[in-house]
């Protein structure tokens, strides 16, 4: 029941919440569902249009991604000096109606759940195997200093899936970034599936897609910091991480890690068909899978 409430934290819109969200809309494809009151802030720009409860762009916003990306970027610059968006990341991510389609534009990372747009990520479970068979997982301690979730744990590497790379690309790009895993390792990734989820949290209405992959290391290696985004790397049984899924936990992960570690421990048969919830937790991992 614990591994449910950490799932179940991750998938929480308040039907108040909901009830003030709209529809962002370009050419007939939904890209977002931004609050009421930012749409509203945004209806007072030249490039923005609150139309019948739907929030569009006007002519001047421009038709190409570029000229759309350029103009809406200009917007969230002003939104960032305002205080409405915050943890500014300088790192571009596609909107589009799917993670195959091409993008209408780009927008700032920060700005995303602050748009309520479609998001994706790639989280690495990274793990060894002890004398005896038993999986160990390494743990990071987020940077105190940084901007969201400082000093709680975290995956041994995750990142949000910018533009232009692939999600392999990706993992062995922040493999090196985070915890200074060479590429022969890394590429050693293995994809293990998908999970998403919605949460409507202080910035906005996050809606995201983690792609999960398992890296198996050996018992020799140890991850290093390497870009100040960690704080310390160290080695876990299963048993001691899911202890931190009590609700009471006074050091817990971030919210969105449970998610693909749960989805771990039920593909290692860590949690069985014969745990209370296992067909709860199963279902509700990826209800509503984003295209």
């Amino acid at each position: 029941m614990d591994m449910l409430y950490r799932v179940r934290q991750c998938n929480i819109v308040p039907k108040e919440k909901k009830d003030k969200l709209v529809n962002f809309v370009i050419n007939g494809k939904l890209l977002g569902k931004p609050s009421l009151e930012l749409a509203e802030r945004l209806d007072q720009t030249p490039i923005f249009s609150l139309d019948s409860g739907t929030l569009v762009l006007t002519a001047e916003a421009g038709t190409s991604r570029n000229e759309r990306t350029q103009n809406i970027h200009k917007i969230m610059l002003q939104l960032k000096e305002e205080g409405i968006i915050t943890g500014w990341r300088d790192e571009f991510l596609s909107v589009s109606s799917g993670f195959y389609d091409e993008p209408v534009f780009l927008i700032e990372r920060a700005a995303a759940p602050v748009f309520g747009t479609q998001a994706y990520g790639v989280h690495i479970n990274g793990y060894v195997r002890d004398e005896t068979g038993e999986i160990r997982l390494w743990v990071a301690r987020r940077s105190h200093t940084k901007s969201k979730y400082p000093g709680m744990l975290d995956h041994i590497v995750a990142g949000g899936q910018p533009y232009g790379i692939s999600p392999m690309e990706n993992v062995i790009k922040e493999c090196g970034e985070e915890a200074g895993i060479p590429r022969d390792l890394a590429q050693a990734a293995r994809p293990a599936g998908a999970i998403s989820y919605e949460y409507s949290g202080k910035t906005g209405m996050e809606r995201a897609c983690l792609f999960c992959y398992d890296l198996e290391l050996p018992k020799d290696f140890t991850p290093q910091v390497v870009d100040g985004e960690v704080d310390e790397f160290f080695l876990w049984t299963l048993d001691e991480v899911a202890a931190t899924m009590d609700p009471n936990c006074q050091d817990p992960y971030k919210p969105n890690c449970y998610l693909v570690i749960i989805d771990f421990m039920l593909r290692n048969g860590f949690i069985s068909p014969e745990s209370p919830g296992y067909l709860n937790i199963l279902r509700e991992l990826r209800s509503g899978l984003c295209a």
